[in-house]
């Protein structure tokens, strides 16, 4: 017994418990929130097609997965050896096993909202797009880890390869209809691209080669794609909100009442209106307007504080290694989190147009808590090796 505690001991002495006991923080409020947002719609079948349901389930489903991302998160911070995503046939086996899963769902998935990016498992769905968001972070700091170690191999022409593969996956996220993951994908590569040591005159050189398709599919679908016309009418809704309440503008124009309505102490726990029914999805994608108004501006600034802990702890731990792997992990994970918390909340605010992002951790979803659990347990695994690399200089 006193081996096993020693040995527990040995393996969190290097962990980040701060970051630990965030995810604990913002994983409670979640489970607490939902439950709030979802109650009476549940309820009453508002949030099934009209069949009633328990008031707590979506609580207990969210409780489920937050304990078991924690564990995962907890599992990989402390057991798993990081230098194995060094491996080459354990790239080959993510970069093509999430390819496959991506056309696979294409083919077989289920559409939810307009989007097919669902594949059904049984007892629960699984949004193939969040696999691409880790694999994007995982590979890219591969390569370029491994371009930069061997200095004869750092040209543009043995990155286009890699951005190449990463772009397939961009565009069958895209034809399943998941502008929102793709985009946040796009940001998560931009940001590992930009922070990393290669040489900025292949970033422009980068930024040149893909900017010319991306150009003429922003103008392809805004304009000419018919399909996707309701994208243009959301650019629309955002320039003038209430203009459009009572049509296209109607959810984000009651989402900014909703958190209007909070003030500076909120509304009270329970006590928030617009989820009854004004809200489509008060506890997926706007679950911010529930917590707006309810717990008010202390309590979005509280949620804020934890969010902006994680970040600078991960760009600290990335600015304290020299090795160019665990640096770019730390970077692509913090800059999921980042800008998977400004889209989500950008959008409900009126600063950009709606995409459907979850606010991470807080959003109901079992896709979305395990992709961030794992994402935050291979960064706590990183940070792991650079406290012993510090210990032993």
């Amino acid at each position: 017994m006193l081996k096993a505690i020693k040995k527990i001991k040995m393996r969190t002495k290097h962990l980040d418990l701060g970051i630990l006991f965030i995810f604990v923080i913002l994983s409670t409020i979640g489970v607490i929130m939902i439950y709030s947002a979802s109650m009476v719609s549940a309820s009453k079948g508002a949030l099934t097609g009209g069949a009633p349901i328990e008031a707590n389930f979506f609580m207990k489903r969210q409780y489920l997965f937050s304990v078991l991302g924690f564990i995962l998160m907890l599992f990989i911070s402390m057991y798993f050896n990081i230098n194995a995503l060094k491996s080459i046939s354990v790239q080959k086996f993510m970069v093509i096993g999430t390819i496959a899963l991506l056309l696979l769902t294409l083919l077989i998935g289920k559409e939810v909202n307009g989007s097919r990016n669902w594949i059904n498992l049984g007892l629960f769905s699984v949004q193939s797009s969040e696999f691409l968001k880790l694999v994007a972070i995982f590979y890219l700091a591969f390569i370029i880890d491994k371009l930069l170690t061997n200095k004869r191999d750092y040209k543009l022409k043995n990155l286009v390869p890699p951005l190449g593969i990463l772009g397939v996956g961009l565009v069958l996220v895209l034809m399943q209809g998941d502008l929102g993951g793709m985009l946040l994908t796009v940001t998560i590569i931009a940001s590992i691209l930009m922070y990393s040591d290669i040489k900025n005159k292949i970033k422009v050189q980068i930024l040149a080669v893909t900017s010319i398709p991306t150009v003429l599919y922003i103008i392809y679908t805004l304009v000419f794609d018919s399909k996707n016309l309701y994208r243009m009418k959301r650019i629309k809704v955002v320039l003038d909100p209430f203009k459009y309440e009572n049509d296209d503008g109607y959810q984000l124009t009651n989402a900014l009442v909703s958190i209007s309505n909070g003030g500076i102490f909120g509304r009270g726990l329970g006590n928030g209106i617009l989820k009854l029914g004004y809200l489509p999805e008060p506890h997926t994608d706007f679950i911010f307007t529930v917590i707006s108004e309810e717990l008010g501006l202390i309590g979005v600034i509280f949620i804020l504080i934890m969010y902006g802990f994680i970040i600078f702890k991960g760009f600290t731990y990335a600015n304290k290694t020299n090795n160019h792997f665990y640096k770019l992990i730390c970077v692509g994970v913090v800059s999921y989190l980042f800008m998977q918390v400004f889209i989500n909340l950008g959008g409900v605010s009126g600063l950009i147009p709606l995409t459907g992002v979850t606010l991470p951790l807080l959003s109901y979803g079992g896709s979305s808590i395990l992709s961030i659990s794992i994402a935050l347990g291979i960064m706590l695994a990183v940070i792991r090796e650079i406290k012993k690399e510090e210990r032993y200089k």
